[in-house]
């Protein structure tokens, strides 16, 4: 079960969909059928950095229904968010 957070609590955009589960772990969802490539990577980043700086010891993963390069998932494995 996921309960939906405000992003503005983290200085982000209303459009960002972000959750919480319970196992208190922050859910990035992006939902598009085009592919998740390094420039999205990098976006993404910035968005769990935003995240970081107000809640450090929080895990972040992503959600999505695209496809992700697997460059990309190497890159956000590399810097602790963990893709599903």
């Amino acid at each position: 079960m996921m309960k939906k957070i405000d992003p503005s609590k983290y200085g982000l955009r209303k459009s960002n969909k972000i959750y919480r589960t319970k196992a208190d772990v922050i859910v990035i969802v992006k939902d598009r059928k085009s592919r998740i490539i390094m420039k999205d990577g990098y976006k993404l980043l910035e968005t769990a950095e935003k995240i970081k700086e107000v809640d450090s010891n929080t895990k972040i993963e992503l959600m999505t229904t695209a496809p992700i390069c697997s460059k990309t998932k190497a890159f956000l494995k590399e810097k602790g968010i963990i893709t599903r």
